[in-house]
C-alpha cells in the first residue's frame, strides 16, 4: 500500500453528476468543475493530486453495457501505463455499480494500481446528497493508501470489489458484502491470457433464476438465442428441478454443444455443494460447474472475462474454479 500522487478520476455518468432534465434525472458533463469548486470551499479537503477523464457517452448505469465495461478497462489500463497514473477512481451509476467493480476485477488482474468505484443515492449538489461524503471519503482513501486491486467505496465503507452486491434502492447504506462461503483453490500463478493487457471480446451470455415451474422447454429457448455462457442460480447449496428429465437433458445438451453453465446460489449468503443433496449431484452430473458462494455479480463478470479472453470452455471451467482475486477464497 502507498500513497497516491497522480489520481485518475474517470467519469462515467451515473447519478452522483446526474442534473434534471424535462424527462428527470440525467448524466451531464462538466463534473469536474463541479468538483473543483466543491472542495475548493471545504477546509477539510483531501489533498491527492488528481484530474479527470469523461468517458464518451456518459451513461445512466441502467444502460450498462458489455461495451461500456470493455471502455473502462481501456481507459484505466491506457491511464496507468501511458499517462503516468498510478491510481484511478472510478463515478459510476448504483444500478451496476456491483456488477462493474466485479468485472473490472476480473479485467484488470495484475494491474499494479489500486482501482475504487465509488457514486451516489442522490446527485451533488442535492439536498442531504450522499455524493460529496462519497467523494471526499474516497479521495482519503487514496490519500493514505490502498492497495493494488479492485475495491468499490461506499457510505464509509471499503468493499472487496468480487463480494459487493447492491441491496437497497433507497437508503445510503446501499452496498453490503454479505458473508458467504469460501472454499476453493487459489490460482498460483495467472497466465498472460487472463492479465490486464489481455484484450476481451463481447460474449453472449445470460442469467437464469431457477424456479418453480421451470422448465427444459424455458432452458431450450435461451440457449437458441445463441448465448455462450449461463449463470444458473440455483436453490440454496445448488439444488433444482432434479426430477425434469427434459430440463436435465437441455442441460446436458448445452454442455455437450459447447457452452459454459455455472451455478451459483440464489440465496444473499448462500454457496453452492452439489453433493449435500441427491438434487444437486444431478444438476451438476449434466455439466454444471460450481460457483461455490461467488455473487451473481462476481459469476457473470468472471464468465466474462475468461469467455471473453478466447479461452475454450475447458480451460475456462478450470480457472472459472479456481480463485483468481478473492471472489472466490
Amino acid at each position: 500500500m502507498r500513497a497516491v500522487k497522480n489520481l485518475l478520476v474517470l467519469y462515467t455518468g451515473g447519478t452522483i453528476g446526474m442534473l434534471q432534465t424535462a424527462e428527470g434525472l440525467a448524466p451531464a458533463g462538466g463534473f469536474e468543475a463541479r468538483m473543483r469548486e466543491h472542495f475548493a470551499g471545504q477546509a477539510d479537503a483531501p489533498g491527492v493530486r488528481w484530474s479527470l477523464r469523461e468517458l464518451n457517452p456518459l451513461i445512466d448505469s441502467a444502460n450498462m453495457q458489455q461495451a461500456n465495461w470493455l471502455a473502462m478497462r481501456d481507459a484505466i489500463v491506457e491511464a496507468v501505463e501511458h499517462d503516468g497514473h498510478d491510481a484511478v477512481l472510478v463515478l459510476h451509476g448504483t444500478d451496476t455499480l456491483a456488477y462493474s467493480a466485479a468485472a473490472l476485477s476480473f479485467l484488470l488482474l495484475g494491474l499494479p494500481a489500486p482501482v475504487l468505484l465509488t457514486g451516489s443515492m442522490l446527485p451533488a449538489g442535492a439536498p442531504d446528497s450522499d455524493a460529496w461524503d462519497n467523494l471526499a471519503g474516497a479521495l482519503k482513501l487514496f490519500e493514505s493508501g490502498l492497495a493494488d486491486g479492485v475495491q468499490l467505496f461506499f457510505h464509509g465503507q471499503l468493499l472487496h470489489g468480487c463480494r459487493a452486491s447492491k441491496l437497497r434502492s433507497e437508503a445510503f447504506d446501499a452496498f453490503k458484502a454479505l458473508p458467504r462461503h469460501r472454499d476453493s483453490e487459489h490460482a498460483s500463478e495467472l497466465p498472460a491470457q487472463l492479465g490486464y493487457r489481455q484484450p476481451r471480446q463481447p460474449v453472449k451470455l445470460a442469467v437464469l433464476p431457477v424456479f418453480p415451474g421451470l422448465s427444459g422447454a424455458h432452458l431450450r429457448g435461451l440457449i437458441d438465442s445463441g448465448i455462450q455462457g449461463l449463470v444458473l442460480e440455483c436453490y440454496g447449496s445448488g439444488t433444482g428441478p432434479s426430477d425434469d428429465q427434459a430440463l436435465l437433458d437441455a442441460l446436458q445438451e448445452a454442455r455437450q454443444g459447447g457452452m459454459m453453465i455455472v451455478a451459483i446460489s440464489q440465496c444473499p449468503e448462500g454457496s453452492v455443494v452439489f453433493d449435500t443433496y441427491a438434487a444437486g449431484s444431478r444438476l451438476r452430473d449434466t455439466g454444471l460447474v460450481s460457483g461455490g458462494g461467488m455473487t451473481r455479480e462476481a459469476a457473470l463478470g468472471k464468465l466474462f472475462a475468461l469467455l471473453g479472453a478466447g479461452l475454450d470452455v475447458q480451460a475456462a471451467e478450470h480457472w472459472f474454479a479456481l480463485d483468481l482475486c478473492g471472489e472466490r477464497a
